[in-house]
């Protein structure tokens, strides 16, 4: 994989073994970027990926403007490919070790834009929104981008739909707490 775009374009970034992770296709990475710029200005402002894998989005994110990125990934194996790839680029990486609802309502930052792409089919769609709303984590007019390929009731959570696009099998869906 290569980032897209912004002042890492072009550097690869290791993939873990596709039957832990499903990263995001850069396709699908350069429209999440190029939609999310022309609603925020991304400088001076906070990413979170809550279910990183490789960390590309958070490296995307930074390559293009981002002051941090924070990634947050369950499994140890996956962890040490992530922060390998951010030491690749020369950048510290913000990762958090562990599952994301149990670390999310300890996290004190707020952030501009929370990336949510965990396993398909985890049925923890719902509960992230949940735990976004209760943890008051998302700063006021924030963005929050779900990839996914099931339905997912943001509604119930707060949210309302900004903008959604589908690709093949799946939606990119940009939300925000209405």
């Amino acid at each position: 994989m290569n980032i897209t775009a912004g002042i890492y374009k072009g550097r690869k970034v290791a993939a873990p073994d596709e039957k832990i992770v499903r990263p995001t296709l850069s396709k699908i990475r350069e429209s999440i970027f190029n939609v999310l710029f022309s609603m925020i200005d991304f400088e001076g402002k906070f990413f979170l990926d809550m279910f990183a894998g490789s960390g590309i989005m958070g490296l995307e994110a930074l390559s293009r403007g981002f002051l941090r990125t924070v990634a947050i990934e369950k499994n140890p194996k996956v962890a040490r490919i992530l922060k390998d790839n951010y030491t690749n680029l020369d950048i510290t990486p913000d990762l958090l070790i562990g599952d994301s609802l149990k670390i999310l309502p300890r996290i004190t930052r707020k952030f501009d834009v929370i990336y949510l792409d965990p396993p398909y089919f985890s049925g923890i769609y719902e509960d992230s929104l949940k735990k976004i709303q209760e943890s008051s984590i998302l700063n006021e007019g924030g963005i929050v981008i779900l990839e996914h390929v099931t339905e997912v009731k943001w509604e119930d959570f707060g949210f309302e739909l900004i903008k959604q696009k589908k690709y093949s099998q799946k939606f990119i869906t940009f939300l925000q707490i209405s």
